[in-house]
């Protein structure tokens, strides 16, 4: 049944981030339900998609885990030090300097590596659909953005190297939380000693 509702939550998720890359059918969307109604609806159904996701991949974890593979011990230690730089570019995104102006799109990188680096320390189903379906999203969206008229986003002006320091001092403090704090209290699973 989670895994089932995790499918359910993927799709809704995913159609809505999915229906922004085609352009012209969002810009009509917009025509006709105005800008604020569809950024709500666009919001509504993301919202319910991802509450969808996490019930339902709480309650697989809980009640139906299916092993496919066991990965080995080093993978988790891989993971665990591929995630920094993930943090790093996700936060990059947001305080835009020299990392945003190289990579263009460093939010579509930190969630690439994010879920490729879950999909190396997890071999189970539930994992392997979800890591699987964001890496292959991010994938896809990177690939629209290189044929899209537009950026994909308002222009936001980019800084400099300060910027970049702001970044990886904040995508620091971040990692550690997620990993110390959020990780095993929220997700239920220590990152540290496995």
């Amino acid at each position: 049944m989670g895994l089932l509702v995790m499918i359910l939550g993927l799709v809704l998720f995913f159609a809505a981030h999915v229906f922004t890359t085609k352009r012209e059918a969002r810009a009509q969307a917009i025509g006709r339900l105005g800008e604020g109604t569809y950024k709500i609806l666009y919001s509504v159904v993301s919202l319910a998609g991802l509450a969808l996701i996490i019930w339902g991949f709480a309650h697989y974890r809980a009640t139906g885990w299916i092993d496919v593979w066991y990965p080995p011990k080093a993978l988790k230690h891989i993971t665990l030090a591929l995630m920094l730089p993930a943090v790093i570019l996700v936060v990059a995104s947001y305080l835009r300097g020299r990392i945003y102006a190289t990579l263009k799109h460093p939010m579509l990188a930190g969630v690439k590596l994010w879920a490729a680096a879950h999909l190396l320390a997890n071999g189970d189903l539930g994992s392997i659909i979800l890591f699987g379906s964001f890496l292959g999203w991010a994938v896809y969206d990177r690939i629209t953005l290189k044929r899209r008229s537009d950026g994909g986003g308002p222009p936001i002006p980019v800084g400099g190297v300060t910027n970049d320091l702001i970044a990886v001092a904040v995508g620091v403090v971040a990692y550690l939380a997620l990993a110390f704090a959020f990780h095993p209290v929220v997700i239920g699973v220590p990152v540290v000693g496995v």
